[in-house]
């Protein structure tokens, strides 16, 4: 359980990093992390927005730790593991998707959003899922 909580750390914190250079201005990655019709972006996220989810990422990288580290002590052990688990279903949603721009699922499939979603957004999605959903079911340690 360990190497899971560590694992999925790491891959918040990297995501966290990635959205805060984005929100600082940096643009390498950018042109395919956001879904696209008819070649053109469905969104612009703005700086503080992407800033958030930085934010989220790096709670998130915290609250997988918290499962073999009680890092959050100060609240009970349900309230921890269900954060977790709420985050698993989040990411499952996540790889499902929308069923048009988004996830395993779309029926849009054209541009370079739609290539690096169904290659690894989405199963990276449903990995993350699966391992917050592990990670909540952890007993108090």
């Amino acid at each position: 359980m360990i190497a899971t909580a560590w694992t999925v750390a790491g891959v918040m914190a990297a995501l966290a990093m990635l959205h805060a250079y984005w929100a600082l201005g940096g643009r390498a990655g950018s042109a395919v992390a956001i879904p696209q019709s008819g070649g053109r972006p469905l969104f612009r996220p703005g700086r503080g927005g992407t800033l958030a989810v930085a934010v989220g990422l790096l709670g998130a990288a915290l609250a997988a730790l918290d499962a073999p580290y009680p890092l959050f002590q100060w609240l009970p052990h349900e309230q921890r593991a269900g954060a977790r688990f709420a985050l698993g279903l989040l990411f499952l949603a996540r790889a499902v998707g929308d069923f048009r721009h988004v996830g395993f699922f779309k029926r849009r499939r054209e541009g370079a959003f739609a290539s690096w979603d169904s290659r690894l957004f989405s199963p990276l999605s449903l990995a993350l899922g699966l391992a917050f959903l592990l990670l909540g079911t952890q007993p108090p340690g």
